[in-house]
């Protein structure tokens, strides 16, 4: 692991194998980068990270790994945006993906491995989570891939809800001469959801167990119920793939959630984003989990290049 300068910043640079990965703790606990140098000395980026002349609103940069928490996407409170209700029934603001993406962190572990980051609640995030606990994000590297956990510890007296999630960016296509046609993504979902504008789920396309990525009903949709906690892309031509497995422990909930979205056709990215629920879960009730006085949940992706 090494220190680099990176637009008026210091990064930190691991090199596990043939994998760099780069990231910048305090900010996010975000990882931004992970490129594969292949047999003939070519670079392949697997997470996306664009050309940038500074880090200013960080949090809005369209690359890496931005973390989600405690909720992904969008929260409601009877049909107002960006607000959600606790169970006290106290109506509380929560902005577009939590608090984590903006927040900063206080690193904890430091290692040729990788790294671990607390959060630090801001004022921001007192007043739209006011419990007493501890978020930590941990990344382990390895040579052709990498295991991330999220975990929260309730220290207070009361049960704390959360759903939380990652919203990678992997850079598709990720083979020159390529497009999105040559990608096939296998999740194997039992049910699909689209996000209302009044934060009601709905019902969402009919989608096979293999879908083109090309396909435009993959954007924005949500992928829930799935059978063996196992996704992959594939990039066909070559067999190439990026193969998913998420965990939980210590919570009885299994609504493990994968949403597909882009941009736009030219992008140079898709997302594919391992979530605990469904978005606007403390109001739908659907992917919710709670973590009782004293205990511990976590929430874990593995991603592995094959």
């Amino acid at each position: 692991m090494e220190r680099i300068p990176y637009l008026g910043h210091t990064i930190l640079k691991w090199q596990v194998g043939a994998s760099t990965f780069l990231a910048l703790p305090e900010r996010g606990a975000r990882i931004m980068n992970w490129n594969v140098t292949l047999g003939d000395g070519s670079v392949r980026d697997i997470l996306y990270w664009p050309e940038l002349k500074t880090l200013e609103n960080f949090h809005h940069i369209r690359g890496g790994n931005p973390v989600l928490f405690p909720f992904c996407g969008r929260t409601f409170d009877r049909g107002d945006i960006h607000f959600w209700r606790d169970e006290t029934g106290t109506r509380r603001p929560m902005p577009m993906h939590g608090l984590a993406r903006q927040g900063q962190f206080r690193v904890i572990r430091l290692d040729e491995g990788g790294f671990s980051a607390q959060f630090v609640p801001g004022d921001e995030a007192k007043a739209a989570y006011p419990y007493d606990y501890e978020f930590v994000v941990s990344y382990r590297f390895e040579s052709l891939g990498m295991f991330v956990e999220l975990q929260l510890t309730n220290l207070g007296p009361a049960p704390i809800p959360w759903s939380a999630g990652h919203h990678f960016y992997f850079t598709v296509p990720w083979s020159s001469g390529f497009t999105r046609d040559d990608y096939v993504i296998e999740i194997p979902a039992a049910k699909t959801y689209k996000h209302h504008e009044n934060g009601r789920l709905i019902d969402g396309p009919r989608l096979v167990s293999r879908e083109s990525l090309a396909n435009l009903e993959l954007i924005d949709t949500i992928h829930t119920g799935l059978r063996g906690h196992t996704f992959q892309l594939t990039e066909t031509p070559s067999r190439d793939r990026l193969r998913f497995h998420t965990g939980f422990t210590n919570t009885t909930a299994r609504d493990a959630t994968v949403v597909t979205w882009t941009a736009e056709d030219t992008s140079p990215y898709y997302c594919i984003e391992p979530w605990m629920g469904p978005p606007n879960s403390p109001e739908n009730k659907v992917g919710l989990h709670h973590v009782g006085p004293g205990q511990t949940q976590k929430f874990t992706v593995e991603i592995s290049l094959q």
